[in-house]
């Protein structure tokens, strides 16, 4: 059997373990090691067992996920993203659809400090969920908004799958955070959009609020989001002025966050103690993946897969659209059955040859593939976010009326999807002042 024959049966094994539910850094690591031992003998799968990792987990950029992390983690636990909804719902609740609305607006400035889709889903679903419901929103709208709008914590820097990205394609993490922005904001006003059209059409979906604030109400409530703004500003002026880089970035925004936290009076023992155990879980499980994934990339590598691909790419002539297509319908399909990390750890090998060879910007590959899953989040049957909400609201609310929610978000973000392929420019000229 020639080493392509062993590559293509490698892809096709680790699909097949998924499928049956083996963990997907276990299937990686697995068809990896048994792959390597095919091609060169046990020696040299031996020694890149133990060297691949040992190479990777080095690489001084990947500290800066824990750091995010934390970030994350210490504003969710101490809440310093409370004042985020009550500021939000008090401008926003003249709009039909008034708090959803706000959830979305939340949401959107919460994922500046989470990096996480999951951290971001769970801190905006314990806010405003229970405040729809009281106000008699329809529970279906309720826990679809903040399933769909704890997506954008994948998108909108500190993006963790921007930076894991960032690191497996060699390119500038701070011009991938700076491409992501307009993407970010463009899917924010999209779900806005949904939510808006959604209740002119149907006003029994969110009963409009009685309530009317007055100036100083306003502008009071947008002083208590101080603690986050200023965590923000301060970890991404220091990053795009090139006076952070992203792994200075991410221990500055873990200080500053405890620092805030103290300063406020709601850190203590117990909330650091879950903290710290929270990022210490997610970052282990991500680095798992990850080295999986980076000895699958060398047992890629070493087949000659991904150069073969290329290869045939190239002689089809294949067109930019065709090329975005056939990615985004394989993401599509790979949502399905795999969480957002191992959809993208598990493509990259393959597309990051293939798109370099067509002279397409992996900085806008980057942003793409990250958009694609993030839309898988809310794809079921995985749909990660909707079973974090479902966790937080329990029995009360099915999770199939979760489901049949989100479609609506999902039609939203296929238009973003839309515009970004039309006009990649909106990527690329914020990601070009990058350093």
């Amino acid at each position: 059997m020639s080493f392509f024959q062993i590559g293509l049966c490698g892809i096709v094994t680790v699909i097949v373990l998924v499928l049956l539910r083996v963990p997907i850094a276990v299937a990686l690591g697995i068809v990896s090691f048994f792959g390597f031992w095919a091609m060169l003998g046990s020696g040299p799968a031996f020694g890149l067992l133990t060297a691949v990792p040992y190479d990777f987990a080095a690489h001084w950029t990947l500290s800066s996920i824990p750091m995010f992390l934390l970030m994350g983690y210490v504003c969710y636990q101490t809440d310093i993203t409370r004042g985020i909804f009550k500021a939000a719902r008090i401008w926003l609740s003249f709009l039909p659809g008034g708090l959803a609305v706000a959830s979305v607006g939340g949401a959107a400035l919460f994922s500046a400090a989470a990096g996480s889709s999951l951290a971001c889903a769970a801190a905006m679903g314990r806010i405003a969920v229970p405040e729809m419901l009281k106000r008699k929103y329809d529970p279906g709208l309720s826990t679809a908004v903040v399933a769909a709008a704890g997506t954008m914590g994948s998108l909108i820097p500190p993006s963790i799958l921007l930076i894991i990205y960032g690191i497996f394609a060699e390119v500038a993490i701070s011009k991938l955070f700076l491409g992501a922005i307009v993407p970010g904001l463009l899917t924010m006003l999209g779900y806005a959009a949904v939510i808006i059209i959604r209740v002119r059409i149907n006003p029994e979906l969110a009963p409009p609020l009685d309530e009317r604030s007055t100036w100083s109400e306003r502008f009071e409530a947008l002083g208590e989001t101080w603690p986050l703004l200023l965590l923000v500003l301060g970890v991404f002026g220091g990053l795009f002025s090139g006076l952070f880089t992203p792994t200075q970035a991410g221990a500055v925004g873990a200080g500053m966050s405890f620092m805030i936290a103290a300063a406020r009076g709601t850190l203590n023992w117990k909330t650091s103690k879950i903290a710290l155990l929270d990022t210490a879980k997610m970052t282990a499980a991500i680095f798992i993946i990850a080295v999986g994934a980076n000895l699958f990339s060398r047992f890629l590598a070493i087949s000659g897969v991904p150069e073969a691909m290329t290869d045939l790419v190239v002689d089809m002539g294949a067109s930019y659209l065709m090329l975005v297509i056939g990615t985004a319908v394989i993401f599509c399909l790979l949502g399905m059955i795999l969480d957002p990390l191992g959809i993208l750890l598990l493509t990259l090998p393959i597309l990051l040859p293939i798109y370099e060879a067509n002279h397409i910007s992996l900085i806008w590959l980057g942003v793409l593939a990250t958009k694609l899953v993030e839309m898988a989040l809310i794809t079921p049957p995985v749909g990660l976010n909707v079973f974090v909400i479902k966790g937080i609201v329990g029995d009360s609310v099915p999770i199939s009326l979760i489901f049949k929610g989100v479609l609506w978000f999902l039609a939203a973000d296929v238009v973003v999807l839309i515009i970004m392929i039309a006009f990649p420019e909106l990527v690329m000229f914020l990601a070009e002042l990058g350093k």
